[in-house]
């Protein structure tokens, strides 16, 4: 690890002075910046073919099998593994299921391959990459462990995840506009371009040998890591909050039916949707590197989980394109407080050698509740038309974080360091 004689905790920079930190940080924003590209144009894409809002949740199921299914062994084999071995093969895993999406969906192959089987291809490679994400979260979860000192953990995870919504604003925004003004070929040609930068950033990252060889089973290994997380309370509660409020709150999902058909604003419309409530999540993480919200982390939590609902039942309710940009930003304003809360306390309560099995078990809670969100979306939507499936889910979110508040009072006075040390019970 390559680190400076003193740490200042105070320096709202003192997470990028690592360079092998920088390269980490790069590898995520063109590989997340890829990912959201492919994630608009798939659902417009489909969305085209079929008109069916179910068709769009089926995505995010897809997705969502595999990623969880293979979770907790993908923690097994990223805790035992060379790490930057590891994301290699991912990455190439990703970069090929999305040249078959390109090929399969590009003009030259119409004449070869009919319409029909256009959306199987499509949704099967969306399950190949949810095969990939399920090691993918595991595997840098530890390694920025390895990285960074404990004492940067916090301001590590808010720039970690203010290059991921960085991306996130970027990358619908772009694929939005480009599949709209020159088609979804060239618009795939960008996407495996950026997959291969974030493949080469790999390359600057240092070998880190694992710290966990197994002395057991790998069945004792996984057991481990479930008993670890159902043990700690306060990580347990954490994971559960974030859990149901997301798979309530997985309307946007459904942004390709208020482009299309509510707001009328097309592809372009729906890249600047998406990019408004990264907008929100990175400005606030950007924020919080300076203005820490873990000084009484389970309120602020509780506060962001209702705020992110309201957004979510205004931006249902709105029928102005404007003003559901604006909702949208708020709803990725408060997503952000969630996320950098949850990641500090996983990151500060997890023990070196079980970072890999204790985040697949945050995968199998939260790394696919979006996906799983946007199922139960698509499917309310088809049951209950679009704007009440999405206030429903809104008004939800709010139920759950004030059942949530009503068994956890405790815990609402407590820093972040009364909470480890006292292991409070939820």
């Amino acid at each position: 690890m390559d680190s400076p004689k003193i740490i200042d905790k105070q320096d709202p920079y003192a997470a990028l002075r690592y360079r092998e930190f920088r390269s980490y940080l790069g590898m995520r924003f063109f590989f997340t910046f890829a990912y959201q590209m492919q994630a608009v144009i798939i659902g417009f894409h489909i969305y085209h073919l079929t008109k069916d809002p179910l068709a769009l949740g089926l995505i995010g199921l897809c997705e969502a099998i595999p990623a969880i299914s293979i979770a907790l062994y993908g923690g097994y084999i990223a805790d035992k593994s060379e790490k930057r071995g590891l994301l290699l093969k991912i990455f190439v895993c990703v970069f090929l299921c999305s040249l078959i999406m390109l090929v399969a969906t590009s003009r030259q192959m119409h004449a070869y391959v009919p319409v029909s089987y256009i959306i199987p291809i499509m949704y099967s490679m969306v399950f190949g990459i949810g095969m990939a994400r399920g090691f993918f979260g595991p595997a840098t979860f530890s390694l920025m462990a390895e990285i960074i000192p404990k004492e940067l953990y916090p301001n590590s995870t808010t720039w970690n995840s203010s290059s991921y919504m960085s991306a996130s604003i970027l990358g619908p925004a772009a694929g939005g506009l480009v599949y709209g003004f020159f088609g979804i070929t060239t618009t795939y040609l960008i996407i495996l371009a950026f997959i291969f930068i974030a493949l080469v950033c790999i390359f600057f990252l240092n070998s880190h040998p694992p710290r966990y060889i197994p002395k057991e089973s790998i069945m004792k290994s996984l057991t481990a890591g479930v008993q670890f997380v159902f043990k700690n309370k306060m990580m347990l509660g954490a994971m559960s909050l974030d859990l149901f409020s997301v798979f309530f709150g997985g309307a946007v999902a459904l942004l390709p039916v208020f482009a299309n058909d509510i707001l009328k604003v097309g592809s372009e419309g729906l890249g600047l949707m998406r990019a408004s409530a990264s907008a929100g999540a990175v400005l606030t993480m950007l924020a919080m590197t300076r203005i820490s919200p873990m000084n009484k982390p389970w309120r602020n939590l509780l506060i962001a989980v209702v705020g992110f609902g309201t957004s979510i039942i205004c931006y249902g309710l709105s029928k102005n394109f404007y003003i559901t940009l604006i909702f949208l930003f708020l709803e990725g304003s408060f997503d952000s407080i969630s996320v950098i809360i949850r990641s500090t306390i996983m990151q500060l309560l997890t023990p070196d050698d079980m970072r890999g099995r204790v985040s697949a078990v945050n995968s199998m809670f939260i790394g696919s509740s979006n996906e799983i969100g946007a199922f139960e979306s698509g499917l309310t939507a088809k049951l209950m038309r679009t704007v009440p499936a999405v206030v429903f889910g809104g008004c939800m979110t709010i139920v759950v974080a004030g059942i949530t508040y009503t068994k956890t009072k405790s815990l609402l006075g407590l820093s972040l360091q009364e909470i480890n040390e006292q292991d409070t019970k939820v």
